[in-house]
């Protein structure tokens, strides 16, 4: 999410939050805040000119969880403050969380104005805070089942099955549109090559924040140094290795600040992450799940084309 509105709210649903969440208080300003690519989040401005996000979940209800998620970190790492969680959609008739709305300049815009000393500070700054967020445990790999946190018996399908799971998305999604049938079956190819370097890491149970990158990010100024002001979007996180968020964060090299790459991982390292000997590889192969989940978006979707640049270049890399 970033500071670019756009007002969008149905009538009703002000006047239902003033009245069954806010205690009165009135709410006199909403708009819309880009960069959500699952939810929908809209800034709210109340009367007491305090603002809260309202974050609603109109296709995957993962309300419970994220609310339960942000409460656990919030003593590790800077993420917003839930105020209200509904998870069985009571007052809006659809689940939503509300949460005290945290200033800053999204990561995305840091990165594009930032030289070698700054991505090498940034480095450092997104390091530690990966390690805050893996130092989480939970005792064994899985996805989230509710707020409690348990572990769902029932995962989804080919989660820990490479090439499974990339030929699920290859047929289900449109890499028709930007691959040919030669580099499809290349990347079926890469993720079986790729699979036992998942194998070993698939035993970890660290939290994973899986969208860990610089859009999620907010950072702000103090005494010539940036700080995080906040995670955002726990939406799908879940309980395994830390190297999909390295790998997450590290995904599209282009958009990094210089240096950033080379300072991230060994501020992770640093500060009490673990980072295998064989991290790169490791952290790549897990990428291939989300670069090929990518592919079942429209091909008109904003990372669409990123992924497809991505997997070709590893295609093309591969023997």
């Amino acid at each position: 999410m970033g500071n670019d509105f756009e007002a969008s709210i149905e009538p009703g649903v002000l006047d239902l939050l003033s009245r069954h969440v806010l205690g009165g208080v009135q709410v006199v300003d909403e708009r819309r805040l880009t960069g959500g690519f699952s939810s929908d989040n809209v800034l709210l401005r109340t009367n007491q000119g305090v603002s809260f996000v309202l974050r609603r979940y109109p296709r995957r209800n993962t309300c419970a969880v994220e609310a339960a998620l942000m409460r656990l970190v919030a003593d590790r790492v800077p993420a917003p403050e839930v105020v209200y969680a509904d998870n069985d959609g009571s007052v809006l008739g659809e689940p939503f969380i509300l949460t005290r709305f945290v200033s800053g300049v999204p990561l995305t815009a840091v990165f594009a104005g930032s030289d070698e000393e700054d991505g090498a500070q940034l480095g450092e700054i997104l390091g530690e805070t990966l390690a805050a967020i893996s130092s989480v445990r939970f005792g064994q790999p899985g996805f989230f089942a509710d707020g409690d946190l348990h572990l769902d018996a029932d995962p989804p399908e080919h989660h820990d099955d490479l090439p499974a799971f990339v030929e699920g998305c290859l047929a289900r999604g449109n890499a028709a549109a930007a691959l040919s049938a030669a580099e499809q079956r290349a990347l079926v190819k890469l993720a079986a090559d790729n699979a036992p370097l998942v194998a070993e890491a698939s035993d970890a149970d660290h939290l994973v924040h899986s969208d860990f990158n610089a859009k999620n990010v907010l950072l702000r100024p103090g005494n010539g140094r940036w700080r995080v002001s906040a995670v955002l979007d726990w939406e799908y996180a879940f309980s395994g290795s830390p190297l999909f968020d390295v790998g997450n964060m590290l995904r599209f090299p282009q958009e990094l600040s210089p240096g950033f790459g080379r300072r991230f991982p060994l501020a992770y390292q640093e500060m009490g992450g673990p980072l295998p000997e064989r991290w790169k590889e490791m952290s790549e192969a897990l990428e291939l799940f989300a670069l090929s989940d990518l592919l079942t978006r429209s091909a008109d979707h904003p990372l669409f084309a990123k992924a497809v640049t991505v997997l070709r270049r590893r295609i093309s890399g591969h023997t």
